[in-house]
C-alpha cells in the first residue's frame, strides 16, 4: 500500500478474549530502528480487528487507534526522526503479536510483513534541473 492509505490490520485464531500485544517494527535507511506496540484483549470469537478494537493502557498508545501502530512509531536513537529519503523503495513494516501484555513480550504467536510503498505502479521519479531549481 502507499504510505499515506489506511492499513486494516486484524488477527484471527486467537481464544476468546484472549490478551495479546502487537508491535511494529521498521528500520530507516541508516539502519535505525523504530517501533511502537499496543495491548489488546481479543473478542469472543477470538478475533481482532483494530478498526474495532480499542487499544488497552500501557503500550504506545490507548484507545480505538486503527492505524496507531504506525503513526506511534518510535525511534530506539533518541531524537531521532523517521525520513524517507529514497522514495523510491518501500519501508518494510514488520507487524508481530505476542502473548499477553507482559514487558518483555511473551510467546511470538504470528507475525507478517508489509510494504509501505511511496510511489504507485507506474510512477517515475524525474529529476529537474533547469535555471535555479
Amino acid at each position: 500500500s502507499l504510505f499515506d492509505e489506511p492499513l486494516a490490520i486484524a488477527v484471527q485464531g486467537l481464544d476468546p478474549r484472549q490478551q495479546v500485544t502487537l508491535r511494529t517494527s521498521l528500520r530507516d535507511e541508516t539502519g535505525e530502528l523504530f517501533q511502537a506496540c499496543a495491548r489488546y484483549q481479543a473478542g469472543d470469537a477470538g478475533d481482532l480487528d483494530l478498526a474495532r478494537c480499542p487499544a488497552l493502557p500501557g503500550g504506545s498508545f490507548s484507545g480505538l487507534e486503527p492505524m496507531g501502530l504506525l503513526w506511534a512509531l518510535q525511534p530506539q536513537k533518541p531524537f531521532w526522526r523517521l525520513v524517507k529519503r529514497d522514495v523510491q523503495s518501500p519501508f518494510l513494516l514488520q507487524l508481530e503479536v505476542f502473548e499477553g501484555h507482559e514487558d518483555p513480550p511473551g510467546r511470538l504467536l504470528a507475525q507478517a510483513q508489509h510494504e509501505r510503498a511511496f510511489l504507485r505502479d507506474g510512477v517515475r521519479r524525474v529529476p529537474v534541473r533547469e535555471g535555479r531549481i
